[in-house]
């Protein structure tokens, strides 16, 4: 039976990606961020025998320690925040804090597990990224920037693996605009100073309907990516980049063709 790990499991693409590694032969450690959020993790998934909840600030290596005797054979990287703002006069303290949690400790524990893959010789790493560091989103340059940087971060990795021969395969997961519960969280307060700032106070309305707009777009039904994600860990050579939905893959390549 073989160990998956899995950051950021709380709710969204993860919850359903679970439910779908429940019905496989696989041992899965679930880590949330907080003490609260584990509880409501171990009540939701108490009869369940093949899962063990795990309280993991990626940011905190005292909660890292945990991981010290879990033989993890994949790493699924998922823990991610994200903050709005203008980059006018957004403040540079949430712009840190976006980065020490996507980038900076994403990358440091991604190095700790990779290490003690490489000593045993095998193991899977699938890296949660985003079609939003392909296609930018105003007022959310700090979130976009941050998963821009991890595509590129991993896109060496890859090419490392590949020239020194480590056995260790790397794929990279870029989903679209689901209705995830974060997504939408994230659209609706991407505005903290806008809302008193005289440089956009004229098209504000026009903004939140812009918004509106891409939560039509948005997909409820999370299969596409959830498939994608199944697909890489079940894999014996999965692909190094997986994205859904299709729609949005186009309108992304139409992007980086047309406007980069």
């Amino acid at each position: 039976m073989k160990n998956i790990l899995i950051t950021g499991a709380r709710s969204g693409i993860a919850h359903h990606v679970l439910k779908q590694l429940l019905k496989k032969d696989y041992h899965i450690y679930a880590a949330v961020h907080t003490k609260k959020e584990l509880e409501q993790l171990q009540k939701k998934y108490q009869e369940e025998l093949h899962i063990t909840c795990l309280k993991l600030d990626i940011t905190n290596k005292e909660d890292w320690k945990q991981l010290d005797n879990i033989d993890i054979d994949i790493y699924i990287a998922n823990a991610a925040i994200g903050f709005g703002g203008s980059i006018i006069n957004m403040d540079i303290s949430k712009i840190r804090e976006n980065y020490e949690t996507n980038i900076f400790s994403n990358l440091e524990l991604l190095q700790h597990i990779l290490q003690k893959m490489e000593k045993k010789r095998s193991g899977k790493i699938i890296m949660m990224a985003s079609l939003a560091g392909i296609v930018p989103v105003p007022f959310l340059g700090s979130y976009c920037s941050t998963k821009a940087s991890l595509i590129k971060w991993m896109e060496c990795l890859h090419l490392e693996l590949l020239e020194s021969k480590i056995p260790i395969q790397l794929t990279m997961i870029e989903p679209g605009l689901y209705r995830t519960g974060f997504n939408q969280v994230m659209l609706e307060n991407k505005y903290p100073e806008v809302k008193t700032d005289h440089y956009f106070e004229d098209v504000l309305e026009l903004l939140h309907k812009q918004d509106k707009l891409l939560l039509t777009v948005a997909r409820k039904n999370m299969n596409s990516i959830v498939s994608k994600i199944c697909k890489a860990i079940e894999a014996e050579k999965p692909k190094f980049i997986y994205r859904a939905p299709v729609s949005q893959v186009l309108m992304a390549k139409i992007y980086q063709l047309f406007f980069t």
